[in-house]
Parts: structure tokens; C-alpha cells; sequence
């Protein structure tokens, strides 16, 4: 299940990863939990949503980009 379209947008799971980081940096795990979303299925679509510019990696969590954030609000 992809996070991201062809056209660069978020999915329903790709919104959901980012809601989760709407609050700041985390973790793939505390993504997981604060997604209910398995972990295995939080980081292959973390590294989605790093390649479409929509969250970058700081240290060992990641964090919502401007363009992330702006697409959360599009999708409102």
C-alpha cells in the first residue's frame, strides 16, 4: 500500500504518518504507535514520504518539511 501517489500527494496512510508528526520530530516506532500502524509498514512509507520531500530524517526520527505540512492542510 503506498503513502504517496504518482502525483506526489499523500494517501489516506501517508496523511496519517504525517498527522503524526504534526506535534514534532519522532521516531518510526512512536509513528507506529501513534498510528496504530505496524512498524515494518511505517518505515517503508516514512522513506516514501522522505523521497516525495514531504518529511526529512533529523538524527534517528523524522519531521514534517514545509511541503509536508502545507500538503496536511491541502488534504483539509
Amino acid at each position: 500500500m503506498a503513502c504517496v501517489t504518482p502525483e506526489g500527494k499523500p494517501t489516506a496512510s501517508g496523511r496519517a504518518m504525517l498527522s503524526a508528526l504534526k506535534e514534532g520530530p519522532r521516531s518510526p516506532e512512536e509513528v507506529a504507535e501513534k498510528t496504530n500502524m505496524s512498524l515494518f509498514r511505517v518505515r517503508s512509507g516514512l522513506r516514501e514520504l522522505s523521497y516525495a520531500g514531504l518529511v526529512e530524517v533529523a538524527g534517528e526520527r523524522y519531521e514534517l518539511t514545509a511541503k509536508g505540512a502545507e500538503s496536511l492542510q491541502d488534504a483539509q
